[in-house]
């Protein structure tokens, strides 16, 4: 059976580089790494995870924390994320937790402090429920998707930004009656990143004049709550707004939906933007904030990785991209 050493010697340097090469752990310039490679591929060598472990005293596992899967975001975040873990030859254990519920709780007292994964990978940390204390206290390498938070490395779009750009292009089309829809009513323990949004939105219509304007319609971020709470928004004929800024595109769509239904022409007498360009904008024709999942979860593993390089290194806060697309779901308003 082929051995490191194998490996090693067919490479030309010590079974201590050619490890580090094929683990991903520690430095090793990219032309060694790529002849370390060579000769593991040639000798079709496979490492022995139980070794590996014993003998680097890792697991060469990452567990990630999220709120969902099934939802739109969080499984394309997922999908960056496994991409960019299996290149890097680690594992995944994911922990899929509600907010607030009793298994996101069990998970936080129990599941991390066994420290079966070498590092963790934390989306949509909520502060009101003290959340990342809890996870520092396991003591493992840490990196956070969304709020950015001082002591641990970070990506997140510009949530307050993001809400504020999609408000301006409809108050520069002409929009003054603009309602936020979306969040839920408890933002300070939980969806940090609905209330910023919320937050863009206010300081847009406030910059605007538009303060006696501004109102917020509580909803979760899903396709179907937020359909039943523009229902009962837009089916008062005189109170009605003539544009949306939504939470999120799920939000979007579902005010979409409840548009058609009570036969409201769009974007003639209602305009509607969302965030996200979600896999669905285009069918809709929503104009949004464009944001990629995919990407950010790939650059988590890049700052995770740094984390367990060099655990005493300064934290990385990264601010993704994210651009306004203009479709055909917002005009300017009907004149009357």
């Amino acid at each position: 059976m082929t051995t490191i050493a194998d490996v090693a010697a067919r490479a030309g340097v010590s079974k201590a580089t050619a490890s580090r090469a094929l683990s991903g752990s520690g430095y090793v310039s990219a032309e060694t790494r790529a002849r370390v490679e060579r000769a593991a591929q040639d000798l079709a060598y496979v490492a022995h995870s139980s070794a590996t472990n014993l003998a680097t005293g890792r697991t060469q596992t990452v567990g990630v924390i999220m709120p969902s899967v099934d939802r739109w975001y969080f499984a394309e975040l997922l999908s960056g994320l496994q991409r960019a873990l299996v290149e890097a030859r680690l594992d995944l254990v994911l922990y899929n937790a509600a907010e607030g519920s009793a298994d996101r709780e069990r998970m936080l007292d129990h599941a991390l402090a066994r420290r079966r994964v070498d590092g963790i990978i934390a989306v949509c940390v909520q502060p009101g429920a003290h959340e990342l204390e809890r996870l520092e206290a396991a003591r493992l390498p840490l990196v956070t998707v969304g709020p950015f938070y001082e002591r641990s490395s970070a990506i997140s779009i510009d949530d307050v930004a993001a809400a504020r750009v999609a408000t301006e292009h409809l108050i520069d089309l002409g929009h003054e009656d603009i309602a936020f829809l979306g969040g839920i009513p408890d933002p300070d323990r939980f969806g940090i990143g609905d209330k910023r949004r919320s937050e863009g939105y206010r300081v847009s219509m406030t910059a605007a004049g538009l303060v006696e304007r501004i109102r917020t319609i509580p909803a979760s971020s899903t396709i179907p709550d937020a359909f039943a709470a523009a229902v009962d928004l837009l089916a008062d004929r005189r109170h009605r707004p003539t544009a949306i800024v939504a939470v999120c595109d799920e939000a979007a769509i579902g005010a979409i939906i409840a548009a058609r239904r009570l036969g409201i022409g769009m974007p003639a007498e209602l305009s509607v933007v969302g965030i996200d360009d979600h896999r669905y904008a285009e069918m809709f024709a929503l104009t949004t904030i464009r944001q990629s999942p995919v990407s950010q979860g790939q650059e988590a593993v890049r700052l995770l990785r740094s984390r367990m390089a060099d655990p005493g290194g300064a934290a990385e806060h990264v601010i993704a991209p994210s651009s306004l697309v203009v479709r055909s779901s917002t005009a300017a308003p009907r004149q009357v």
